[in-house]
């Protein structure tokens, strides 16, 4: 569908893509991942057609459309909701208005010809309105804005009116209804609950295009790819599977090229030795030259630098605080005297970390308000132990850095006296992913995600005892969410966390706060204890839906019994187990296939871009080696591109006879 051939791409000074070949086929999901500002961006906005190459080629079969979702949407306008979603079909809803057009004029004209070729018209356009589903486009826009977590009333409000997040929403939305042929998602969870998340993995499993999608969210990943694209120092990378199939992969990957690199550093030793031990002796001087050029000639070994910090710190402890630290009796917050939350029972306890999780508005941010003592409550008890110590990040708390001080100052003018050392301070700084000369670059240049990193550095290394945190890992990438969980797992006070980032919440949370429908009910144990209690998150879904959307997402579906449902599951696993035992040989040649045959059509454009420069036609035998090269790599490359469709054919049948045994 769309293939990147030797592409590279520069933005000022530094080059962000290097020599990058991938292909995008029909219906493979692929995840790109990499640290921030590794240039994932700049790869979708090439795939889309925003950005152009600076080396290289981009193509694109005839007629794919391709949909992209971007980090930061427009500014919303005063059509609605429903109608902006709907827009998105635009070819559907110009068929629609085409059609009303052509009764009117059924409707003025007398019989005859004329009236006879209108009707003609109007069937062939109504039957294939109806085919592309132009009579259901609005339920279905309906049932996705449900999905995303709009209420019903929602369509029919402003887009302008809706915050940023909800904007991405609606945005979002529309492509799903527009279904492209390609689907660029940049960071699509951003701005969902653990609900929406759940819907939109559910979604896009049966999506009948090709997914692209970048994020972070390594649970996410896992749902919806089968290839994930590591973009790092400028190349691009590829592993088949999910994103634990991928961490997997590259550490074998990378201890190959350490075992490699070190072989060669050997022999380069070796060289170099020979080299300055005869470089004055005359009856080796033929062999020193040859082996100063072979050291010349040589390409380095390059081994991609581990994202994960070397660097490990231990927290002080933070000062020891009573059993219960915070206690809610029976309280209900709200604004203007109406109560979102109301009666919640909840002791923070020292030690203990707590993930609130629920729906976006069910009130999750105004319980955290209500810890803190921002909120007042409007009934019940609100207690803090005088010897409580408090430290608040909040989504806006990277703003509140001095822009003018280093990052090593800024951190410093937090610090207590055991962390006034600048070796100290410059270990702690290294954990936190800033390493060397890094402390020392302004504030004002960092990015979204090193500014957080940074804001959490100087909250956790204060004499805080509770940490409230509100949705901390937003402009993070991965290895930074490493280094928060590595910290809150290490940090020996309590820890009360807002966030949709499951593999967080597994991984730090022993009791789970559900937010829904203005209660606050306490789950004693870890994230798996949770969804087990709650019947899995399948049914957590569908159990706190909305009665709108449970109409809208199926009407008239017979409830499932559980014995049925356990039963759905063990030949669901049945299945999967099936087709990757069958399969797995063909599929690993189908890759490999599509590897070598991306390789060819590099060498077939490299051979066409020589025999294109008029340069190259001064040197007749150069030519006629040329010739001889550029018609061996297409015939190469046509033998492979046979080979790799007979293997697709080959896997599409073995998949259909595995799927028939289990249907």
């Amino acid at each position: 569908m769309i293939s990147l051939s030797g592409v590279s791409r520069q933005h000022g000074a530094q080059v962000v893509l290097r020599a990058v070949t991938l292909r995008f086929l029909p219906k493979q999901r692929t995840a790109v991942v990499g640290p921030n500002g590794a240039g994932k961006t700049t790869l979708l906005r090439l795939i889309a057609g925003e950005e152009e190459p600076d080396d290289g080629t981009v193509s694109r079969v005839r007629g794919t459309t391709v949909g992209y979702l971007h980090q930061d949407v427009s500014e919303g306008t005063d059509r609605s909701v429903l109608d902006h979603v709907l827009d998105a079909a635009a070819d559907l809803r110009d068929a629609e208005a085409h059609l009303a057009h052509l009764a009117e004029q059924m409707d003025a004209t007398p019989p005859g010809e004329e009236h006879d070729a209108l009707v003609e018209e109007y069937g062939h356009l109504e039957e294939r309105f109806r085919t592309l589903g132009g009579y259901t486009l609005e339920s279905e826009a309906q049932r996705i804005l449900a999905g995303l977590g709009f209420a019903p009333d929602d369509g029919e409000r402003p887009l302008g009116e809706l915050s940023g997040g909800w904007r991405m929403r609606a945005a979002l939305a529309g492509l799903l209804l527009d279904r492209p042929d390609v689907l660029l998602l940049d960071e699509p969870t951003n701005h969902l609950d653990l609900d929406a998340i759940r819907w939109l993995e559910e979604t896009l499993a049966s999506y009948p295009g090709s997914l692209v999608v970048v994020s972070h969210d390594r649970d996410f990943i896992n749902a919806v790819a089968d290839r994930v694209v590591e973009v790092h120092s400028g190349e691009a990378t590829e592993y088949a599977g999910n994103y634990e199939a991928f961490v997997e992969q590259r550490e074998l990957r990378i201890d190959q090229l350490l075992a490699a690199r070190r072989n060669q550093d050997r022999q380069l030793a070796q060289t170099e030795r020979f080299i300055e031990r005869f470089r004055y002796k005359a009856t080796k001087a033929r062999q020193v030259q040859s082996r100063v050029k072979a050291l010349e000639r040589t390409e380095r070994i390059e081994v991609p630098t581990d994202a994960r910090p070397t660097a490990r710190f231990r927290f002080p402890d933070p000062p020891r605080g009573p059993r219960v630290l915070i206690e809610l009796s029976g309280a209900s917050a709200g604004y203007d005297s109406e109560a979102v939350i109301r009666d919640v029972d909840l002791a923070v306890e020292r030690g203990q970390k707590i993930a609130l999780v629920g729906p976006n508005g069910a009130g999750k941010s105004t319980l955290l308000k209500l810890l803190t003592g921002e909120l007042a409550p409007l009934a019940g008890d609100h207690r803090l132990a005088p010897r409580a110590a408090v430290a608040v990040y909040d989504q806006h708390q990277a703003d509140t850095l001095r822009p003018d001080r280093t990052v090593l100052a800024e951190f410093l003018a937090a610090a207590d006296d055991q962390l006034r050392k600048q070796v100290e301070a410059r270990r702690t700084l290294g954990a936190f992913l800033f390493p060397g000369d890094l402390v020392e670059k302004p504030v004002g240049v960092l990015s979204g995600g090193e500014r957080a990193r940074l804001a959490l550095a100087r909250l956790m290394i204060g004499n805080a005892n509770l940490l409230v945190l509100d949705e901390p890992t937003n402009h993070l990438d991965i290895p930074s969410r490493d280094v928060l969980e590595d910290s809150l797992v290490e940090f020996a006070g309590a820890v009360v966390l807002v966030t949709h980032d499951r593999h967080l919440i597994r991984a730090v949370a022993d009791t789970i706060v559900e937010v829904r429908d203005g209660r606050a009910v306490v789950h004693a144990g870890d994230w798996e204890h949770y969804l087990w209690r709650k019947g899995g998150e399948e049914e957590i879904v569908a159990a706190t839906r909305r009665p709108e959307q449970a109409r809208d997402a199926g009407a008239g579906a017979s409830a499932e019994t559980a014995a049925e449902r356990k039963e759905r599951k063990r030949l669901a696993a049945e299945k999967r187990n099936a087709l990757h035992r069958e399969t797995r040989s063909l599929q690993n040649r189908v890759e490999r296939l599509e590897r070598e045959v991306t390789a060819a059509e590099a060498r077939v454009a490299d051979l066409q871009r020589l025999l294109a420069d008029p340069a190259v036609y001064e040197d007749e035998a150069r030519v006629k080696e040329l010739v001889r090269e550029h018609g061996e790599a297409k015939d190469e490359a046509a033998r492979l591109m046979d080979a790799w469709e007979a293997a697709s054919v080959e896997l599409d049948a073995a998949t259909a006879r595995v799927e028939a045994r289990f249907a």
